[in-house]
């Protein structure tokens, strides 16, 4: 199957899991509702086309690796959006979005936003059926030339580059994250042998050594616009077979 290579690389990203207050909680790799969502803004959607992004996240499938860990950052924000210049702002489609009324708009509000800093993250990315559009080629074009600005998780978290790195031919997500290319840090000669990743869990299959499955909550209902659904990922130490650097 053909597999999309992603390479992330910014300041700041940021991986959402599941909010329930006014903590905004990361996990170690991108669910499939985040990418979906990079992807769809690549192409162009928004929030209306709920039909095009549901397919796409049906579709999508998604491996992810750690390359350089960083470290975790807190940003502590304080709010009131009940001044007046706090009601109306720009979009990154270049438009003036308003804001409405509500309990939020009334005091002060505190929220406590998490982050990974100088992280670097290459993702293994395949869609099923290959040939329904969007092909893997059309994404690849897509966020090489985006509709919109494209951001990682949060709006601030801009990529540093080019996200793709290419497109393989593969058998499964894990061997194209085994595969995949290393970052070339540039403050370190150091070639890992080993990474950090998680992957779909394949039933009937012999799993890596050093790894272990666990259910995640990363797809999102883009009518409702919550997150939704339970799968099975594995996660673990993966063994690198490519000393490419990109």
């Amino acid at each position: 199957m053909q597999v999309l290579l992603l390479r992330f690389v910014a300041p700041f990203m940021s991986f959402g899991d599941v909010r329930v207050d006014a903590r905004g909680p990361i996990r170690d790799h991108p669910g499939l509702g985040q990418i979906t969502g990079l992807i769809g803004n690549a192409l162009g959607y928004d929030h209306a086309d709920a039909q095009q992004l549901s397919r796409l996240q049906e579709r999508l499938r998604l491996a992810s690796r750690c390359d350089v860990p960083g470290e975790r950052h807190v940003d502590y924000q304080t709010v009131d959006l009940g001044q007046e210049f706090m009601l109306q702002g720009w979009t990154t489609r270049g438009a003036v979005e308003g804001r409405k009324g509500g309990d939020a708009s009334v005091g002060t509000h505190i929220r406590q936003r998490h982050y990974h800093a100088d992280r670097v993250q290459t993702l293994a990315i395949a869609l099923l059926p290959a040939d329904e559009s969007p092909t893997v080629n059309d994404i690849s074009a897509a966020l090489d030339a985006p509709a919109r600005p494209l951001f990682i998780g949060r709006k601030p978290c801009l990529p540093a580059g080019r996200l793709v790195i290419g497109i393989i031919e593969c058998d499964e997500l894990l061997s194209a994250l085994t595969q995949a290319p290393v970052y070339a840090h540039p403050y370190t000669s150091t070639t890992p042998t080993t990474m950090m990743a998680w992957w779909p869990e394949i039933p009937d299959q012999t799993p890596p050594k050093n790894s272990q499955v666990t259910a995640v909550v990363d797809e999102r209902d883009w009518r409702g616009q919550t997150m939704v659904g339970r799968r099975l990922i594995r996660y673990g130490q993966i063994v690198l077979q490519e000393s490419q650097h990109v």
